[in-house]
Parts: C-alpha cells; structure tokens; sequence
C-alpha cells in the first residue's frame, strides 16, 4: 500500500494512473438489518436502494451479508475518476434512517476505494 507521503515524488500522470493525490476516488460502506415480512418488502426496498442509487450516479457492490434481511454495501461513483461526497453518504445516512423497513444501520467515513485508507 501506498504512503500518502510517497505522493509528492509522483509525475501528475502517474498520480492519476494509480488514483493518488487529486485523483483519489473515495466511497463508504453502509450495513443495515431490513425487517420485511414478505419477499416483496424485501424487493421493495431493494427497488428503493437503487432508485437512490441511481439518482446520485453511483453504484453499490454487494460485499457480504450472512442472510437476506441483512445488508452490507459498498457504495461509489459510476464515474471513472468520480468519487462519492460528503453529502451523498449524508443523504445515504437520511434515507436509511427514515426509511420504515431499516431497523440497524451503520455507515461508514468516506474511505479511500483503491487503497483503503
């Protein structure tokens, strides 16, 4: 893994080749617990998730989740170089919170997607 202090020696294009400095993409995990009584709450929501999804030009990934009323995502920009902001995980965090089927959730920091940090 890379060094945010090895940055400063790197040619702008070799920056933008290895998604450093100004051309780090971020994005943020959310994990929630969904209490649908019925498969087609369940689709419901899902239908739900994406339409945010969708709306703010972003994509999730599914990265694990023991049973189906349990979610974990992974969720960043549809754009090569874009990167998820501050008020897209705000506006994820509002959602999932007054959404009626969402009964536990956790969101995390924005966290850098090719490195982790």
């Amino acid at each position: 893994m890379l060094k945010k202090l090895e940055i400063h020696n790197k040619k702008k294009r070799l920056r933008k080749k290895l998604y450093l400095g100004e051309f780090t993409v971020y994005g943020f995990q959310f994990e929630c617990k969904v209490n649908s009584n019925t498969e087609e709450e369940l689709d419901k929501f899902l239908d739900d998730v994406i339409d945010l999804v969708e709306s703010r030009e972003l994509v999730v990934a599914g990265v694990g989740g023991g049973n189906s009323d349990n979610f974990d995502m992974f969720v960043c920009s549809s754009y090569r170089y874009g990167s998820v902001t501050e008020e897209d995980r705000n506006a994820f965090t509002k959602w999932l919170s007054n959404h009626s089927l969402v009964s536990e959730m956790t969101i995390s920091e924005l966290v850098d997607v090719n490195y982790g940090i």
